[in-house]
């Protein structure tokens, strides 16, 4: 069987997650043929990965402008799109344009016209567009759905949905380009994208109406001034205000980061370290959204990004009884670690209370690697699927389109004070 070739765009803080697979774990299977991205610093020192990390030969690099060419010259079966939000469309359209399948990172893209565009070029192509959705691979995710499935607790009427990123991760979002929503589309679309995933995963069911509020009431300077904070810089690096802020993030410090993002800047003049009570700063750090989905299961949702830990807490309530968890993950800041260690779990409790029976504790058959054991699993289902799912874990740009829906509908929310259905911004 010849192996499936892949080129990637976008080598940022999430590409090393693919690129190492393939070149290791996949390598019977898979081959890389292409880096591609706005900044050649970049795309340098991921080949200095390749040859250096993983024992791997360098790829041909291309900048964004000769993506055409890349493909042209390399001819990959599938290009994984690993760049920033508001790009993800654009790299996905010509791309299967050109004749090639797409694997994208999520969130798929961060508005409804460039979901539409999306998948108008679906239909026009017939190429295939699959979104990785990691946390749906975590065991303890999967086995919430496997409950649920099940039957278990009856039919789902309301779930409690708490999800707090820490004074680490969470400020890391405030740091670097997801801080202007342009980009991101803010927390809601880039990372609750996720969340959003998971409820339509675990519930069999897609959003219906969506009503939200949030604000930046934490990070940003003006909130910084309000708590009594008098020095300010706007990045890390060479800031004398920032050696005892521990909210700064200091390149120089991490290899990696420093070969990443410091060393780049000539370039593009990308900051990776931005100050997090700087100015400029247009996304939400503190979150609450309802949602109604199409079987009448109504969600009360939460986001925020100042908490002293990370994870997760969520309750189902059914018409058998109760489901309680409680997921703790480690705390980590992109590229600047092991990428086993990112998101990785710490602690879990789910336990079931029956109506009229003895609650109990849910067993399950964990996994070691990044958010919370899914990472591996995904990549598996991705670079060498040998079975069928009964869990149906891959992701599909439907799945893609109703996991941002949710938060494009909370961002007009948010907006207009108003509930917004689903159905009045798309239609699928």
């Amino acid at each position: 069987m010849s192996k499936k070739k892949y080129a990637l765009v976008g080598t940022g803080g999430r590409a090393e997650f693919f690129y190492g697979a393939i070149v290791t774990a996949y390598k019977e299977t898979s081959e890389l043929v292409a880096f591609c991205d706005v900044n050649q610093t970049r795309m340098n020192f991921a080949n200095h990965m390749l040859t250096g990390k993983y024992d791997y030969h360098e790829v041909p690099t291309y900048k964004a402008e000769d993506f055409d060419r890349m493909i042209t010259e390399t001819r990959p079966d599938f290009v994984l799109v690993t760049t920033i939000d508001r790009t993800h469309h654009k790299y996905i359209i010509r791309a299967m344009e050109l004749g090639c399948d797409v694997i994208s990172e999520k969130p798929m893209t961060i508005d409804e016209e460039k979901c539409r565009e999306i998948f108008d070029a679906i239909e026009r192509t017939g190429r295939n567009l699959r979104v990785t959705f990691n946390y749906r691979y975590a065991p303890h995710n999967t086995k919430i759905r496997e409950v649920i499935m099940d039957g278990v607790l009856g039919e789902i009427l309301s779930v409690n949905f708490e999800w707090l990123l820490n004074t680490q991760h969470g400020a890391d979002y405030f740091r670097r380009w997801h801080r202007d929503k342009r980009n991101s589309g803010g927390l809601l679309v880039h990372k609750s994208t996720h969340h959003f995933d998971l409820m339509n995963f675990w519930l069999g069911s897609q959003p219906d109406t969506v009503f939200a509020m949030g604000d930046l009431r934490f990070y940003g300077r003006e909130n910084a001034e309000k708590r009594g904070i008098t020095e300010f810089y706007q990045r890390a690096y060479g800031s004398k205000a920032a050696e005892n802020d521990p909210f700064a993030l200091h390149l120089d410090r991490n290899e990696h980061l420093k070969s990443m993002y410091l060393d780049a800047e000539h370039e593009d003049g990308y900051q990776r370290d931005q100050s997090v009570f700087g100015d400029n700063i247009s996304i939400e750090d503190t979150m609450n959204v309802m949602v109604k989905y199409k079987n009448k299961t109504v969600m009360n949702y939460s986001l925020n990004a100042y908490m002293p830990w990370e994870g997760f807490i969520i309750v189902f309530n059914g018409t058998q009884g109760r489901m309680e968890v409680r997921i703790t993950e480690q705390s980590y800041v992109n590229s600047g670690g092991k990428k086993e260690n990112e998101g990785a779990l710490e602690g879990v409790s789910i336990m079931i209370y029956p109506h009229f029976k003895e609650p109990y504790r849910v067993e399950f058959e964990s996994s070691s690697g990044g958010h919370g054991g899914g990472d591996p699993v995904l990549l598996s289902d991705i670079f060498d699927k040998k079975q069928e799912d009964r869990f149906n874990r891959a992701a599909s740009h439907k799945d893609g389109a109703m996991s941002i829906m949710t938060g494009i509908a909370a961002n007009r929310s948010m907006k207009t004070g108003q509930p917004v259905r689903i159905a009045d911004i798309w239609r699928g």
